[in-house]
């Protein structure tokens, strides 16, 4: 999630900034997300999407799984956010490497039959040339894998609200301009680049005052 450093007021006449070095307070996001992960488990339970095994097998109940939430709620947890060492841009080119690609690019891939799947792949534990490694795969484990990338019917990647939301994004993007004084940038055609041979990770939870267009 990308959250600007600020906002237009609601009469539209000033742009409203956020300290420079606080965005929101880990606390409330602790409070948030527990809320918002519990009600997700819940709902899931109703619908019948959880399944329980051997000595967990009574927690279908849904009494039974309700007490065993119970502790949850009252427990503080735990969320990670702090600024990003090389600043917002680096945040972007980072999370476009996961809006912008697939799970595995074509350059990776070093040999393919029916016996199995072969592909480079980037060990981050070892440092110089050596971290890059193959591994070679059943067919359908490496089906799976991959698989795993690919978004649900119905799920957008990217969605926009606020000032970047599709249906005002130009005209509040160039009232944001004008209220904090800076010049719309002039637009010059991208170079053409390679993508990076990245091995995908666990996303992160950034958590940037990111500056405003």
């Amino acid at each position: 999630m990308i959250v600007p450093g600020g906002g237009i007021s609601a009469d539209g006449s000033r742009w409203i900034s956020s300290r420079s070095n606080f965005l929101v307070h880990v606390n409330v996001l602790a409070r948030l997300f527990r809320g918002k992960f519990l009600t997700m488990v819940m709902d899931a339970h109703a619908d019948g999407q959880l399944k329980f095994f051997n000595t967990h097998a009574g927690l279908a109940d849904k009494r039974t799984f309700k007490r065993f939430l119970a502790p949850l709620r009252r427990i503080k947890w735990v969320v990670y956010c702090k600024e990003p060492f090389t600043g917002p841009k680096q945040v972007l080119r980072y999370l476009s490497r996961y809006t912008h690609r697939v799970a595995i690019s074509n350059r990776r891939l070093v040999a393919a039959d029916d016996g199995g799947v072969s592909f480079r792949w980037k060990d981050y534990r070892i440092e110089g040339p050596d971290r890059w490694k193959t591994m070679s795969l059943a067919p359908h484990e490496f089906i799976r894998r991959f698989l795993m990338h690919v978004l649900p019917k119905g799920f957008h990647r990217i969605r926009h609200y606020g000032l970047f939301a599709n249906g005002n994004r130009a005209e509040s993007i160039a009232k944001a301009r004008e209220l904090l004084a800076v010049a719309t940038p002039e637009t010059k055609p991208e170079p053409a680049s390679t993508p990076e041979p990245d091995q995908p990770r666990a996303l992160p939870h950034p958590c940037p005052a990111a500056v405003a267009a």
